[in-house]
């Protein structure tokens, strides 16, 4: 037995889930789940997915089929695949609470699986929460804790419907839905394209977006681009459901704390990874003849190689000051809001939350060149491709040339946030998506075979 599988057969009798191996044999070998012949056969990634999708999974189906369902009169919901709330990472976790929270007001019984290091809550803002182990590798982390949130949900929870964050929790799909819970899938981008799963990672993500397309009952894409990309690649529609923002004025009262003056630093804001660009960002600005600061906010739990990359692009560089990982949400929100622009790199996540931030704080954007932040900006943006297009992009606004645009940029940034991007209006999207769920047929066998390829 691997390091991976002890870990997560003491995880299982942890959360009372015992004896799971004995009810292996319930699952047949047309319910398991075939992983690419290009998997590494000994890679934490595959043992975890293995052992989620046909030890798991044929625990779920066996329990789920010893009890009846209960009708409770509200609609429960699970979320899963996410660190869980309160938010304190990313753009995920903000949408799980300002969605799940809203669900909640509107008498939806919500549960939200979280794996937030040390929590102890076990509700906010009017949602469940259920805190689970996983197991802190870059691999194994989501699918780890996502299995074991399976598990409980399939056992314990056995919600009327379940939303899945993250195609890399494919393997979970089937099960859930054997238990004859409806699941949407939220597809998050395209992760195969993320520099950080290069390898064998790559090929698995690939495999996993496929699967998540055949095995969802539905599937929810961030925007049109994605959408149009499931629909060519994999000829299946897909509900268009973006992330949410709120206009903001937070006022300016804290920039003393980083010594900032309004409107007279540029900001970045992004995880530390290639497909953001940071390291182009830095170096573009670097050369450039730009005197005002440029603010980097941001880290990555498994990227040090990149950091390191960045750090010496800077190349001590006085102007631009590395903060790391801010959650402050507030010194956040003052940050967006007084920043002279924002840069903004990233090219694989379809709607970027970081993006549609910035522009309800009104500032100014300049964004990496590709159809993703063309769709979300409607093309009202300052946008660049390289670190010499950086370098051109702040020299001009070191001449001063570009103010008018910037003030332009900054009112179109607000408009589209109040008219395409609210989150009351996002979460109407996932109500009707709810109750499109809920109409779904629960039946485990014949909804296994629909999943099928």
């Amino acid at each position: 037995m691997t390091q991976i599988e002890r870990s997560t057969h003491r995880a299982l009798e942890n959360i009372g889930f015992e004896g799971f191996e004995e009810d292996a044999s319930f699952i047949g070998p047309q319910d398991r789940v075939k992983f690419p012949r290009s998997l590494d056969r000994q890679s934490p990634g595959f043992h975890a997915g293995r052992l989620a999708a046909n030890v798991w999974g044929a625990a779920m189906m066996e329990e789920y089929r010893k009890c009846e369902c209960e009708t409770l009169g509200r609609v429960k919901v699970s979320i899963l695949g996410t660190r869980g709330v309160p938010a304190q990472y990313g753009g995920f976790e903000t949408a799980v609470e300002e969605i799940g929270s809203r669900l909640a007001t509107r008498g939806y019984d919500v549960t939200v699986y979280c794996r937030n290091p040390g929590q102890t809550l076990t509700s906010y803002a009017g949602m469940t929460l259920v805190n689970l182990p996983a197991i802190r590798h870059r691999v194994a982390e989501t699918l780890s804790h996502t299995s074991l949130s399976a598990a409980h949900a399939a056992i314990k929870d056995r919600p009327d419907v379940a939303l899945v964050m993250n195609a890399g929790n494919a393997p979970l799909l089937r099960p859930l839905r054997a238990a004859g819970i409806p699941v949407a899938v939220h597809l998050d981008g395209l992760e195969s394209q993320r520099e950080k799963w290069r390898g064998a990672g790559a090929t698995y993500y690939r495999w996993a977006e496929r699967a998540s397309v055949r095995s969802g009952t539905e599937v929810v894409s961030d925007c049109n681009a994605i959408s149009n990309y499931v629909l060519r690649t994999y000829g299946r529609k897909s509900w268009v459901i973006p992330y949410g923002a709120e206009v903001i004025e937070p006022g300016s009262g804290r920039l003393d704390e980083l010594n900032l003056v309004r409107r007279d630093f540029h900001l970045l804001i992004a995880r530390m990874e290639p497909e953001n660009h940071v390291l182009e960002a830095v170096h573009g600005y670097r050369l450039s003849e730009e005197t005002r600061p440029l603010i980097v906010v941001g880290s990555a739990p498994y990227s040090q190689w990149y950091i390191d990359q960045v750090t010496r692009a800077a190349d001590d560089d006085p102007r631009i000051r590395f903060l790391g990982g801010v959650y402050d949400q507030d010194l956040l929100n003052q940050l967006y809001a007084n920043t002279r622009t924002y840069i903004h790199g990233h090219s694989v996540g379809g709607t970027n939350p970081s993006l549609l931030r910035a522009m309800g704080a009104g500032a100014p954007v300049l964004a990496f060149d590709c159809e993703f932040n063309r769709e979300v900006t409607a093309d009202r943006a300052l946008l660049w491709s390289s670190a010499d297009d950086m370098t051109r992009l702040m020299d001009d606004l070191a001449d001063g040339e570009l103010e008018p645009v910037l003030r332009e940029l900054s009112d179109v940034g607000k408009r589209r946030i109040e008219e395409h991007y609210q989150w009351d209006s996002v979460t109407d999207e996932y109500e009707k998506l709810l109750q499109h769920l809920q109409r779904a047929d629960r039946g485990p066998d014949r909804r296994i075979e629909a999943a099928r390829p």
